[in-house]
């Protein structure tokens, strides 16, 4: 193994966000880390740093991190949820390059990240989401993805992994939107007779209350559904949002194989899909404050994606300390038989 991926996962582990910190903490630590590296040559600076990343496969990458998250996260996968996040300061205005996209999959009962795939800057999420899929074990999970991932292929392929899908369904699916819309209308004013599963949820915090009520009907005949694969329910969410004394609401779709009957599954389902944005995206911007990270040199931007979520899955697999992971970063940094822990905290 080169030098230059364990120094900078342990880098990160500890709070370094750029490569200069990361050359920094290989200075300060050189005696801790010459007890497992060799490092006759001395640190890597900084621009070899950025380099050695600019040149790793990407692709190759992603996919030996997948294989290690699958074994952290063992068979317990019951929601599994895809969905897309940019890394807004990797903009290349000088050669016309947008953000750096990519689409991650987190598991909520393992509070981990399974994977992650590069989308292409001629393409969008649809291409990205069929190749994850093909990788991971996802027998007997719910697999959930926005609107974005709603295709008829992507339900089939969910379906050929024995697995269960909750898509989210928005006006851009043109004539299947509009008819479940219309058809829950119907149902909801009592114009159609038709049995609807319903749950609810109120949650109060700081001065504001949400309140969700899912509603979810067996498929209707009719319904304009060919090509998706074994759809058996659709399903309504109202949210109503009250701060103070501002009442905001939004009615959002999703359509399923899972039965209506099994109508509670489909809500945790569509509440921990949520998960992705407080527990992944926002810790990887908050935390790790991935959002201003500034490389552009080849495919540096996308590994040091994943080398934050190498080190935000060993922070989460390690146990002991009762604090969150911004403080668990900075325990590493302070106290180097901490981040040995976090280190071997695969192995406990």
């Amino acid at each position: 193994m080169r030098p230059e991926y364990a120094i900078a996962l342990c880098a990160v582990i500890c709070g370094a966000e750029d490569w200069v910190s990361i050359e920094r903490f290989g200075n300060m630590r050189f005696d801790w880390l010459s007890q497992f590296l060799d490092l006759s040559a001395g640190i890597p600076s900084h621009d070899t740093f950025n380099r050695v990343f600019g040149l790793i496969d990407s692709q190759s990458f992603a996919r030996q991190f997948m294989l290690w998250a699958e074994c952290l996260a063992e068979k317990l996968k019951k929601v599994v949820s895809f969905d897309g996040k940019s890394m807004r300061a990797t903009k290349n205005i000088t050669e016309g390059l947008g953000p750096l996209h990519l689409v991650n999959v987190w598991c909520s009962e393992n509070q981990l990240v399974l994977g992650q795939e590069l989308v292409s800057n001629k393409s969008n999420e649809i291409t990205a989401i069929p190749k994850l899929l093909e990788l991971l074990e996802l027998e007997g999970a719910t697999v959930t993805i926005d609107a974005m991932g709603t295709q008829k292929e992507i339900s089939k392929l969910i379906i050929a992994k024995k697995a269960n899908y909750v898509l989210a369904l928005k006006g851009n699916h043109g004539n299947l939107h509009a008819d479940v819309e219309l058809y829950f209308q119907s149902v909801l004013s009592g114009k159609l007779t038709v049995k609807s599963y319903e749950h609810k949820v109120i949650e109060k915090d700081h001065g504001r209350i949400e309140e969700r009520h899912y509603y979810t009907l067996p498929l209707p005949k009719g319904l304009r559904a060919e090509g998706w694969e074994q759809l058996n329910s659709i399903t309504m969410v109202e949210n109503k949002r009250t701060i103070r004394e501002e009442t905001s609401a939004e009615l959002q779709y999703y359509i399923s194989n899972i039965h209506a009957k099994a109508h509670q599954e489909i809500a945790d389902a569509i509440r921990t899909h949520w998960q992705v944005e407080n527990c992944l995206h926002w810790r990887l911007d908050v935390s790790f404050n991935e959002d201003r990270w500034k490389s552009k040199l080849g495919n540096a931007g996308s590994n040091m994606a994943l080398i934050n979520k190498m080190a935000l899955n060993l922070l989460k697999m390690e146990k002991t300390a009762k604090v969150g992971i911004k403080n668990r970063r900075l325990m590493a940094g302070w106290d180097e038989n901490y981040l040995t822990k976090v280190l071997l905290a695969v192995k406990n």
